[in-house]
């Protein structure tokens, strides 16, 4: 039996793990679906004061809560943030960390650190606007029509305060874990591409590509299923 915890990306919430989390428990696994402050069922307490920070104990106390075991820990997307604050304060106790389509900062960098100039500006833009950074038409993650309605209805605005957040962690922590990427090339999203010349220019990373978009978990879950249940 293996632990794994799953943290989702911006906008999202644990909902979007609906098609990998029954698999997961019927392989005989334990897995738990995080949904983080402000957003999924927790929109209700979006605030400015939410932060990156706020996310990464979000996570944190999960793993402690249910004293979980050398849990294998997801991220997806802006996930990539987070799991890589959770894996500075417990990476003596997990076995994995899976960056899916995630962001994988170095220290000091944010999650804005990697994107474009003009999306850094729209994205600032609508949080002075908003208070919060509003949710995108999710047809940029390649969705088919029924899949693209579902997200659409259930995505949440993203506490504003998280994009420009540094986040600081030791990374010879990091470097004794065992990571895998899995990229989603089809289409490939473009804040993500960063991301993706890392993990193949840095030692210790193994990347799986998956022809799907960016929410693999809903458009392609066979595929995430196999890789995360090769690490069991």
């Amino acid at each position: 039996m293996t632990d794994f915890v799953l943290v989702h990306g911006a906008w999202h919430g644990a909902w979007c793990w609906k098609k990998i989390l029954p698999p997961l428990w019927a392989a005989g696994h334990r897995a738990f679906a995080v949904s983080l402050t402000g957003v999924g069922e927790h929109a209700h307490l979006l605030s400015k004061a939410v932060s990156l920070d706020t996310h990464i104990a979000d996570v944190v106390n999960v793993v402690e809560a249910e004293e979980l075991l050398d849990p294998v820990l997801v991220g997806h997307s802006y996930g990539g943030m987070v799991i890589t604050g959770v894996a500075h304060r417990l990476s003596a106790r997990l076995r994995h960390l899976v960056y899916l389509d995630a962001v994988v900062p170095k220290p000091g960098e944010s999650w804005s650190s990697t994107h474009s100039n003009e999306v850094q500006a729209a994205r600032r833009n609508a949080i002075t606007e908003h208070g919060a950074l509003p949710a995108p038409d999710p047809a940029i993650f390649g969705l088919n029509r029924a899949d693209l309605a579902w997200v659409a209805r259930r995505q949440t605005p993203h506490p504003g305060s998280c994009y420009d957040a540094a986040l600081h962690f030791d990374p010879e922590r990091l470097e004794l874990l065992p990571r895998t990427f899995i990229d989603c090339t089809s289409p490939a999203l473009p804040t993500i591409a960063a991301a993706r010349a890392r993990v193949r220019s840095e030692p210790g990373w193994k990347v799986v590509e998956v022809a799907t978009g960016h929410d693999a978990m809903i458009s392609a879950p066979e595929a995430v299923l196999d890789a995360l249940l090769a690490l069991a």
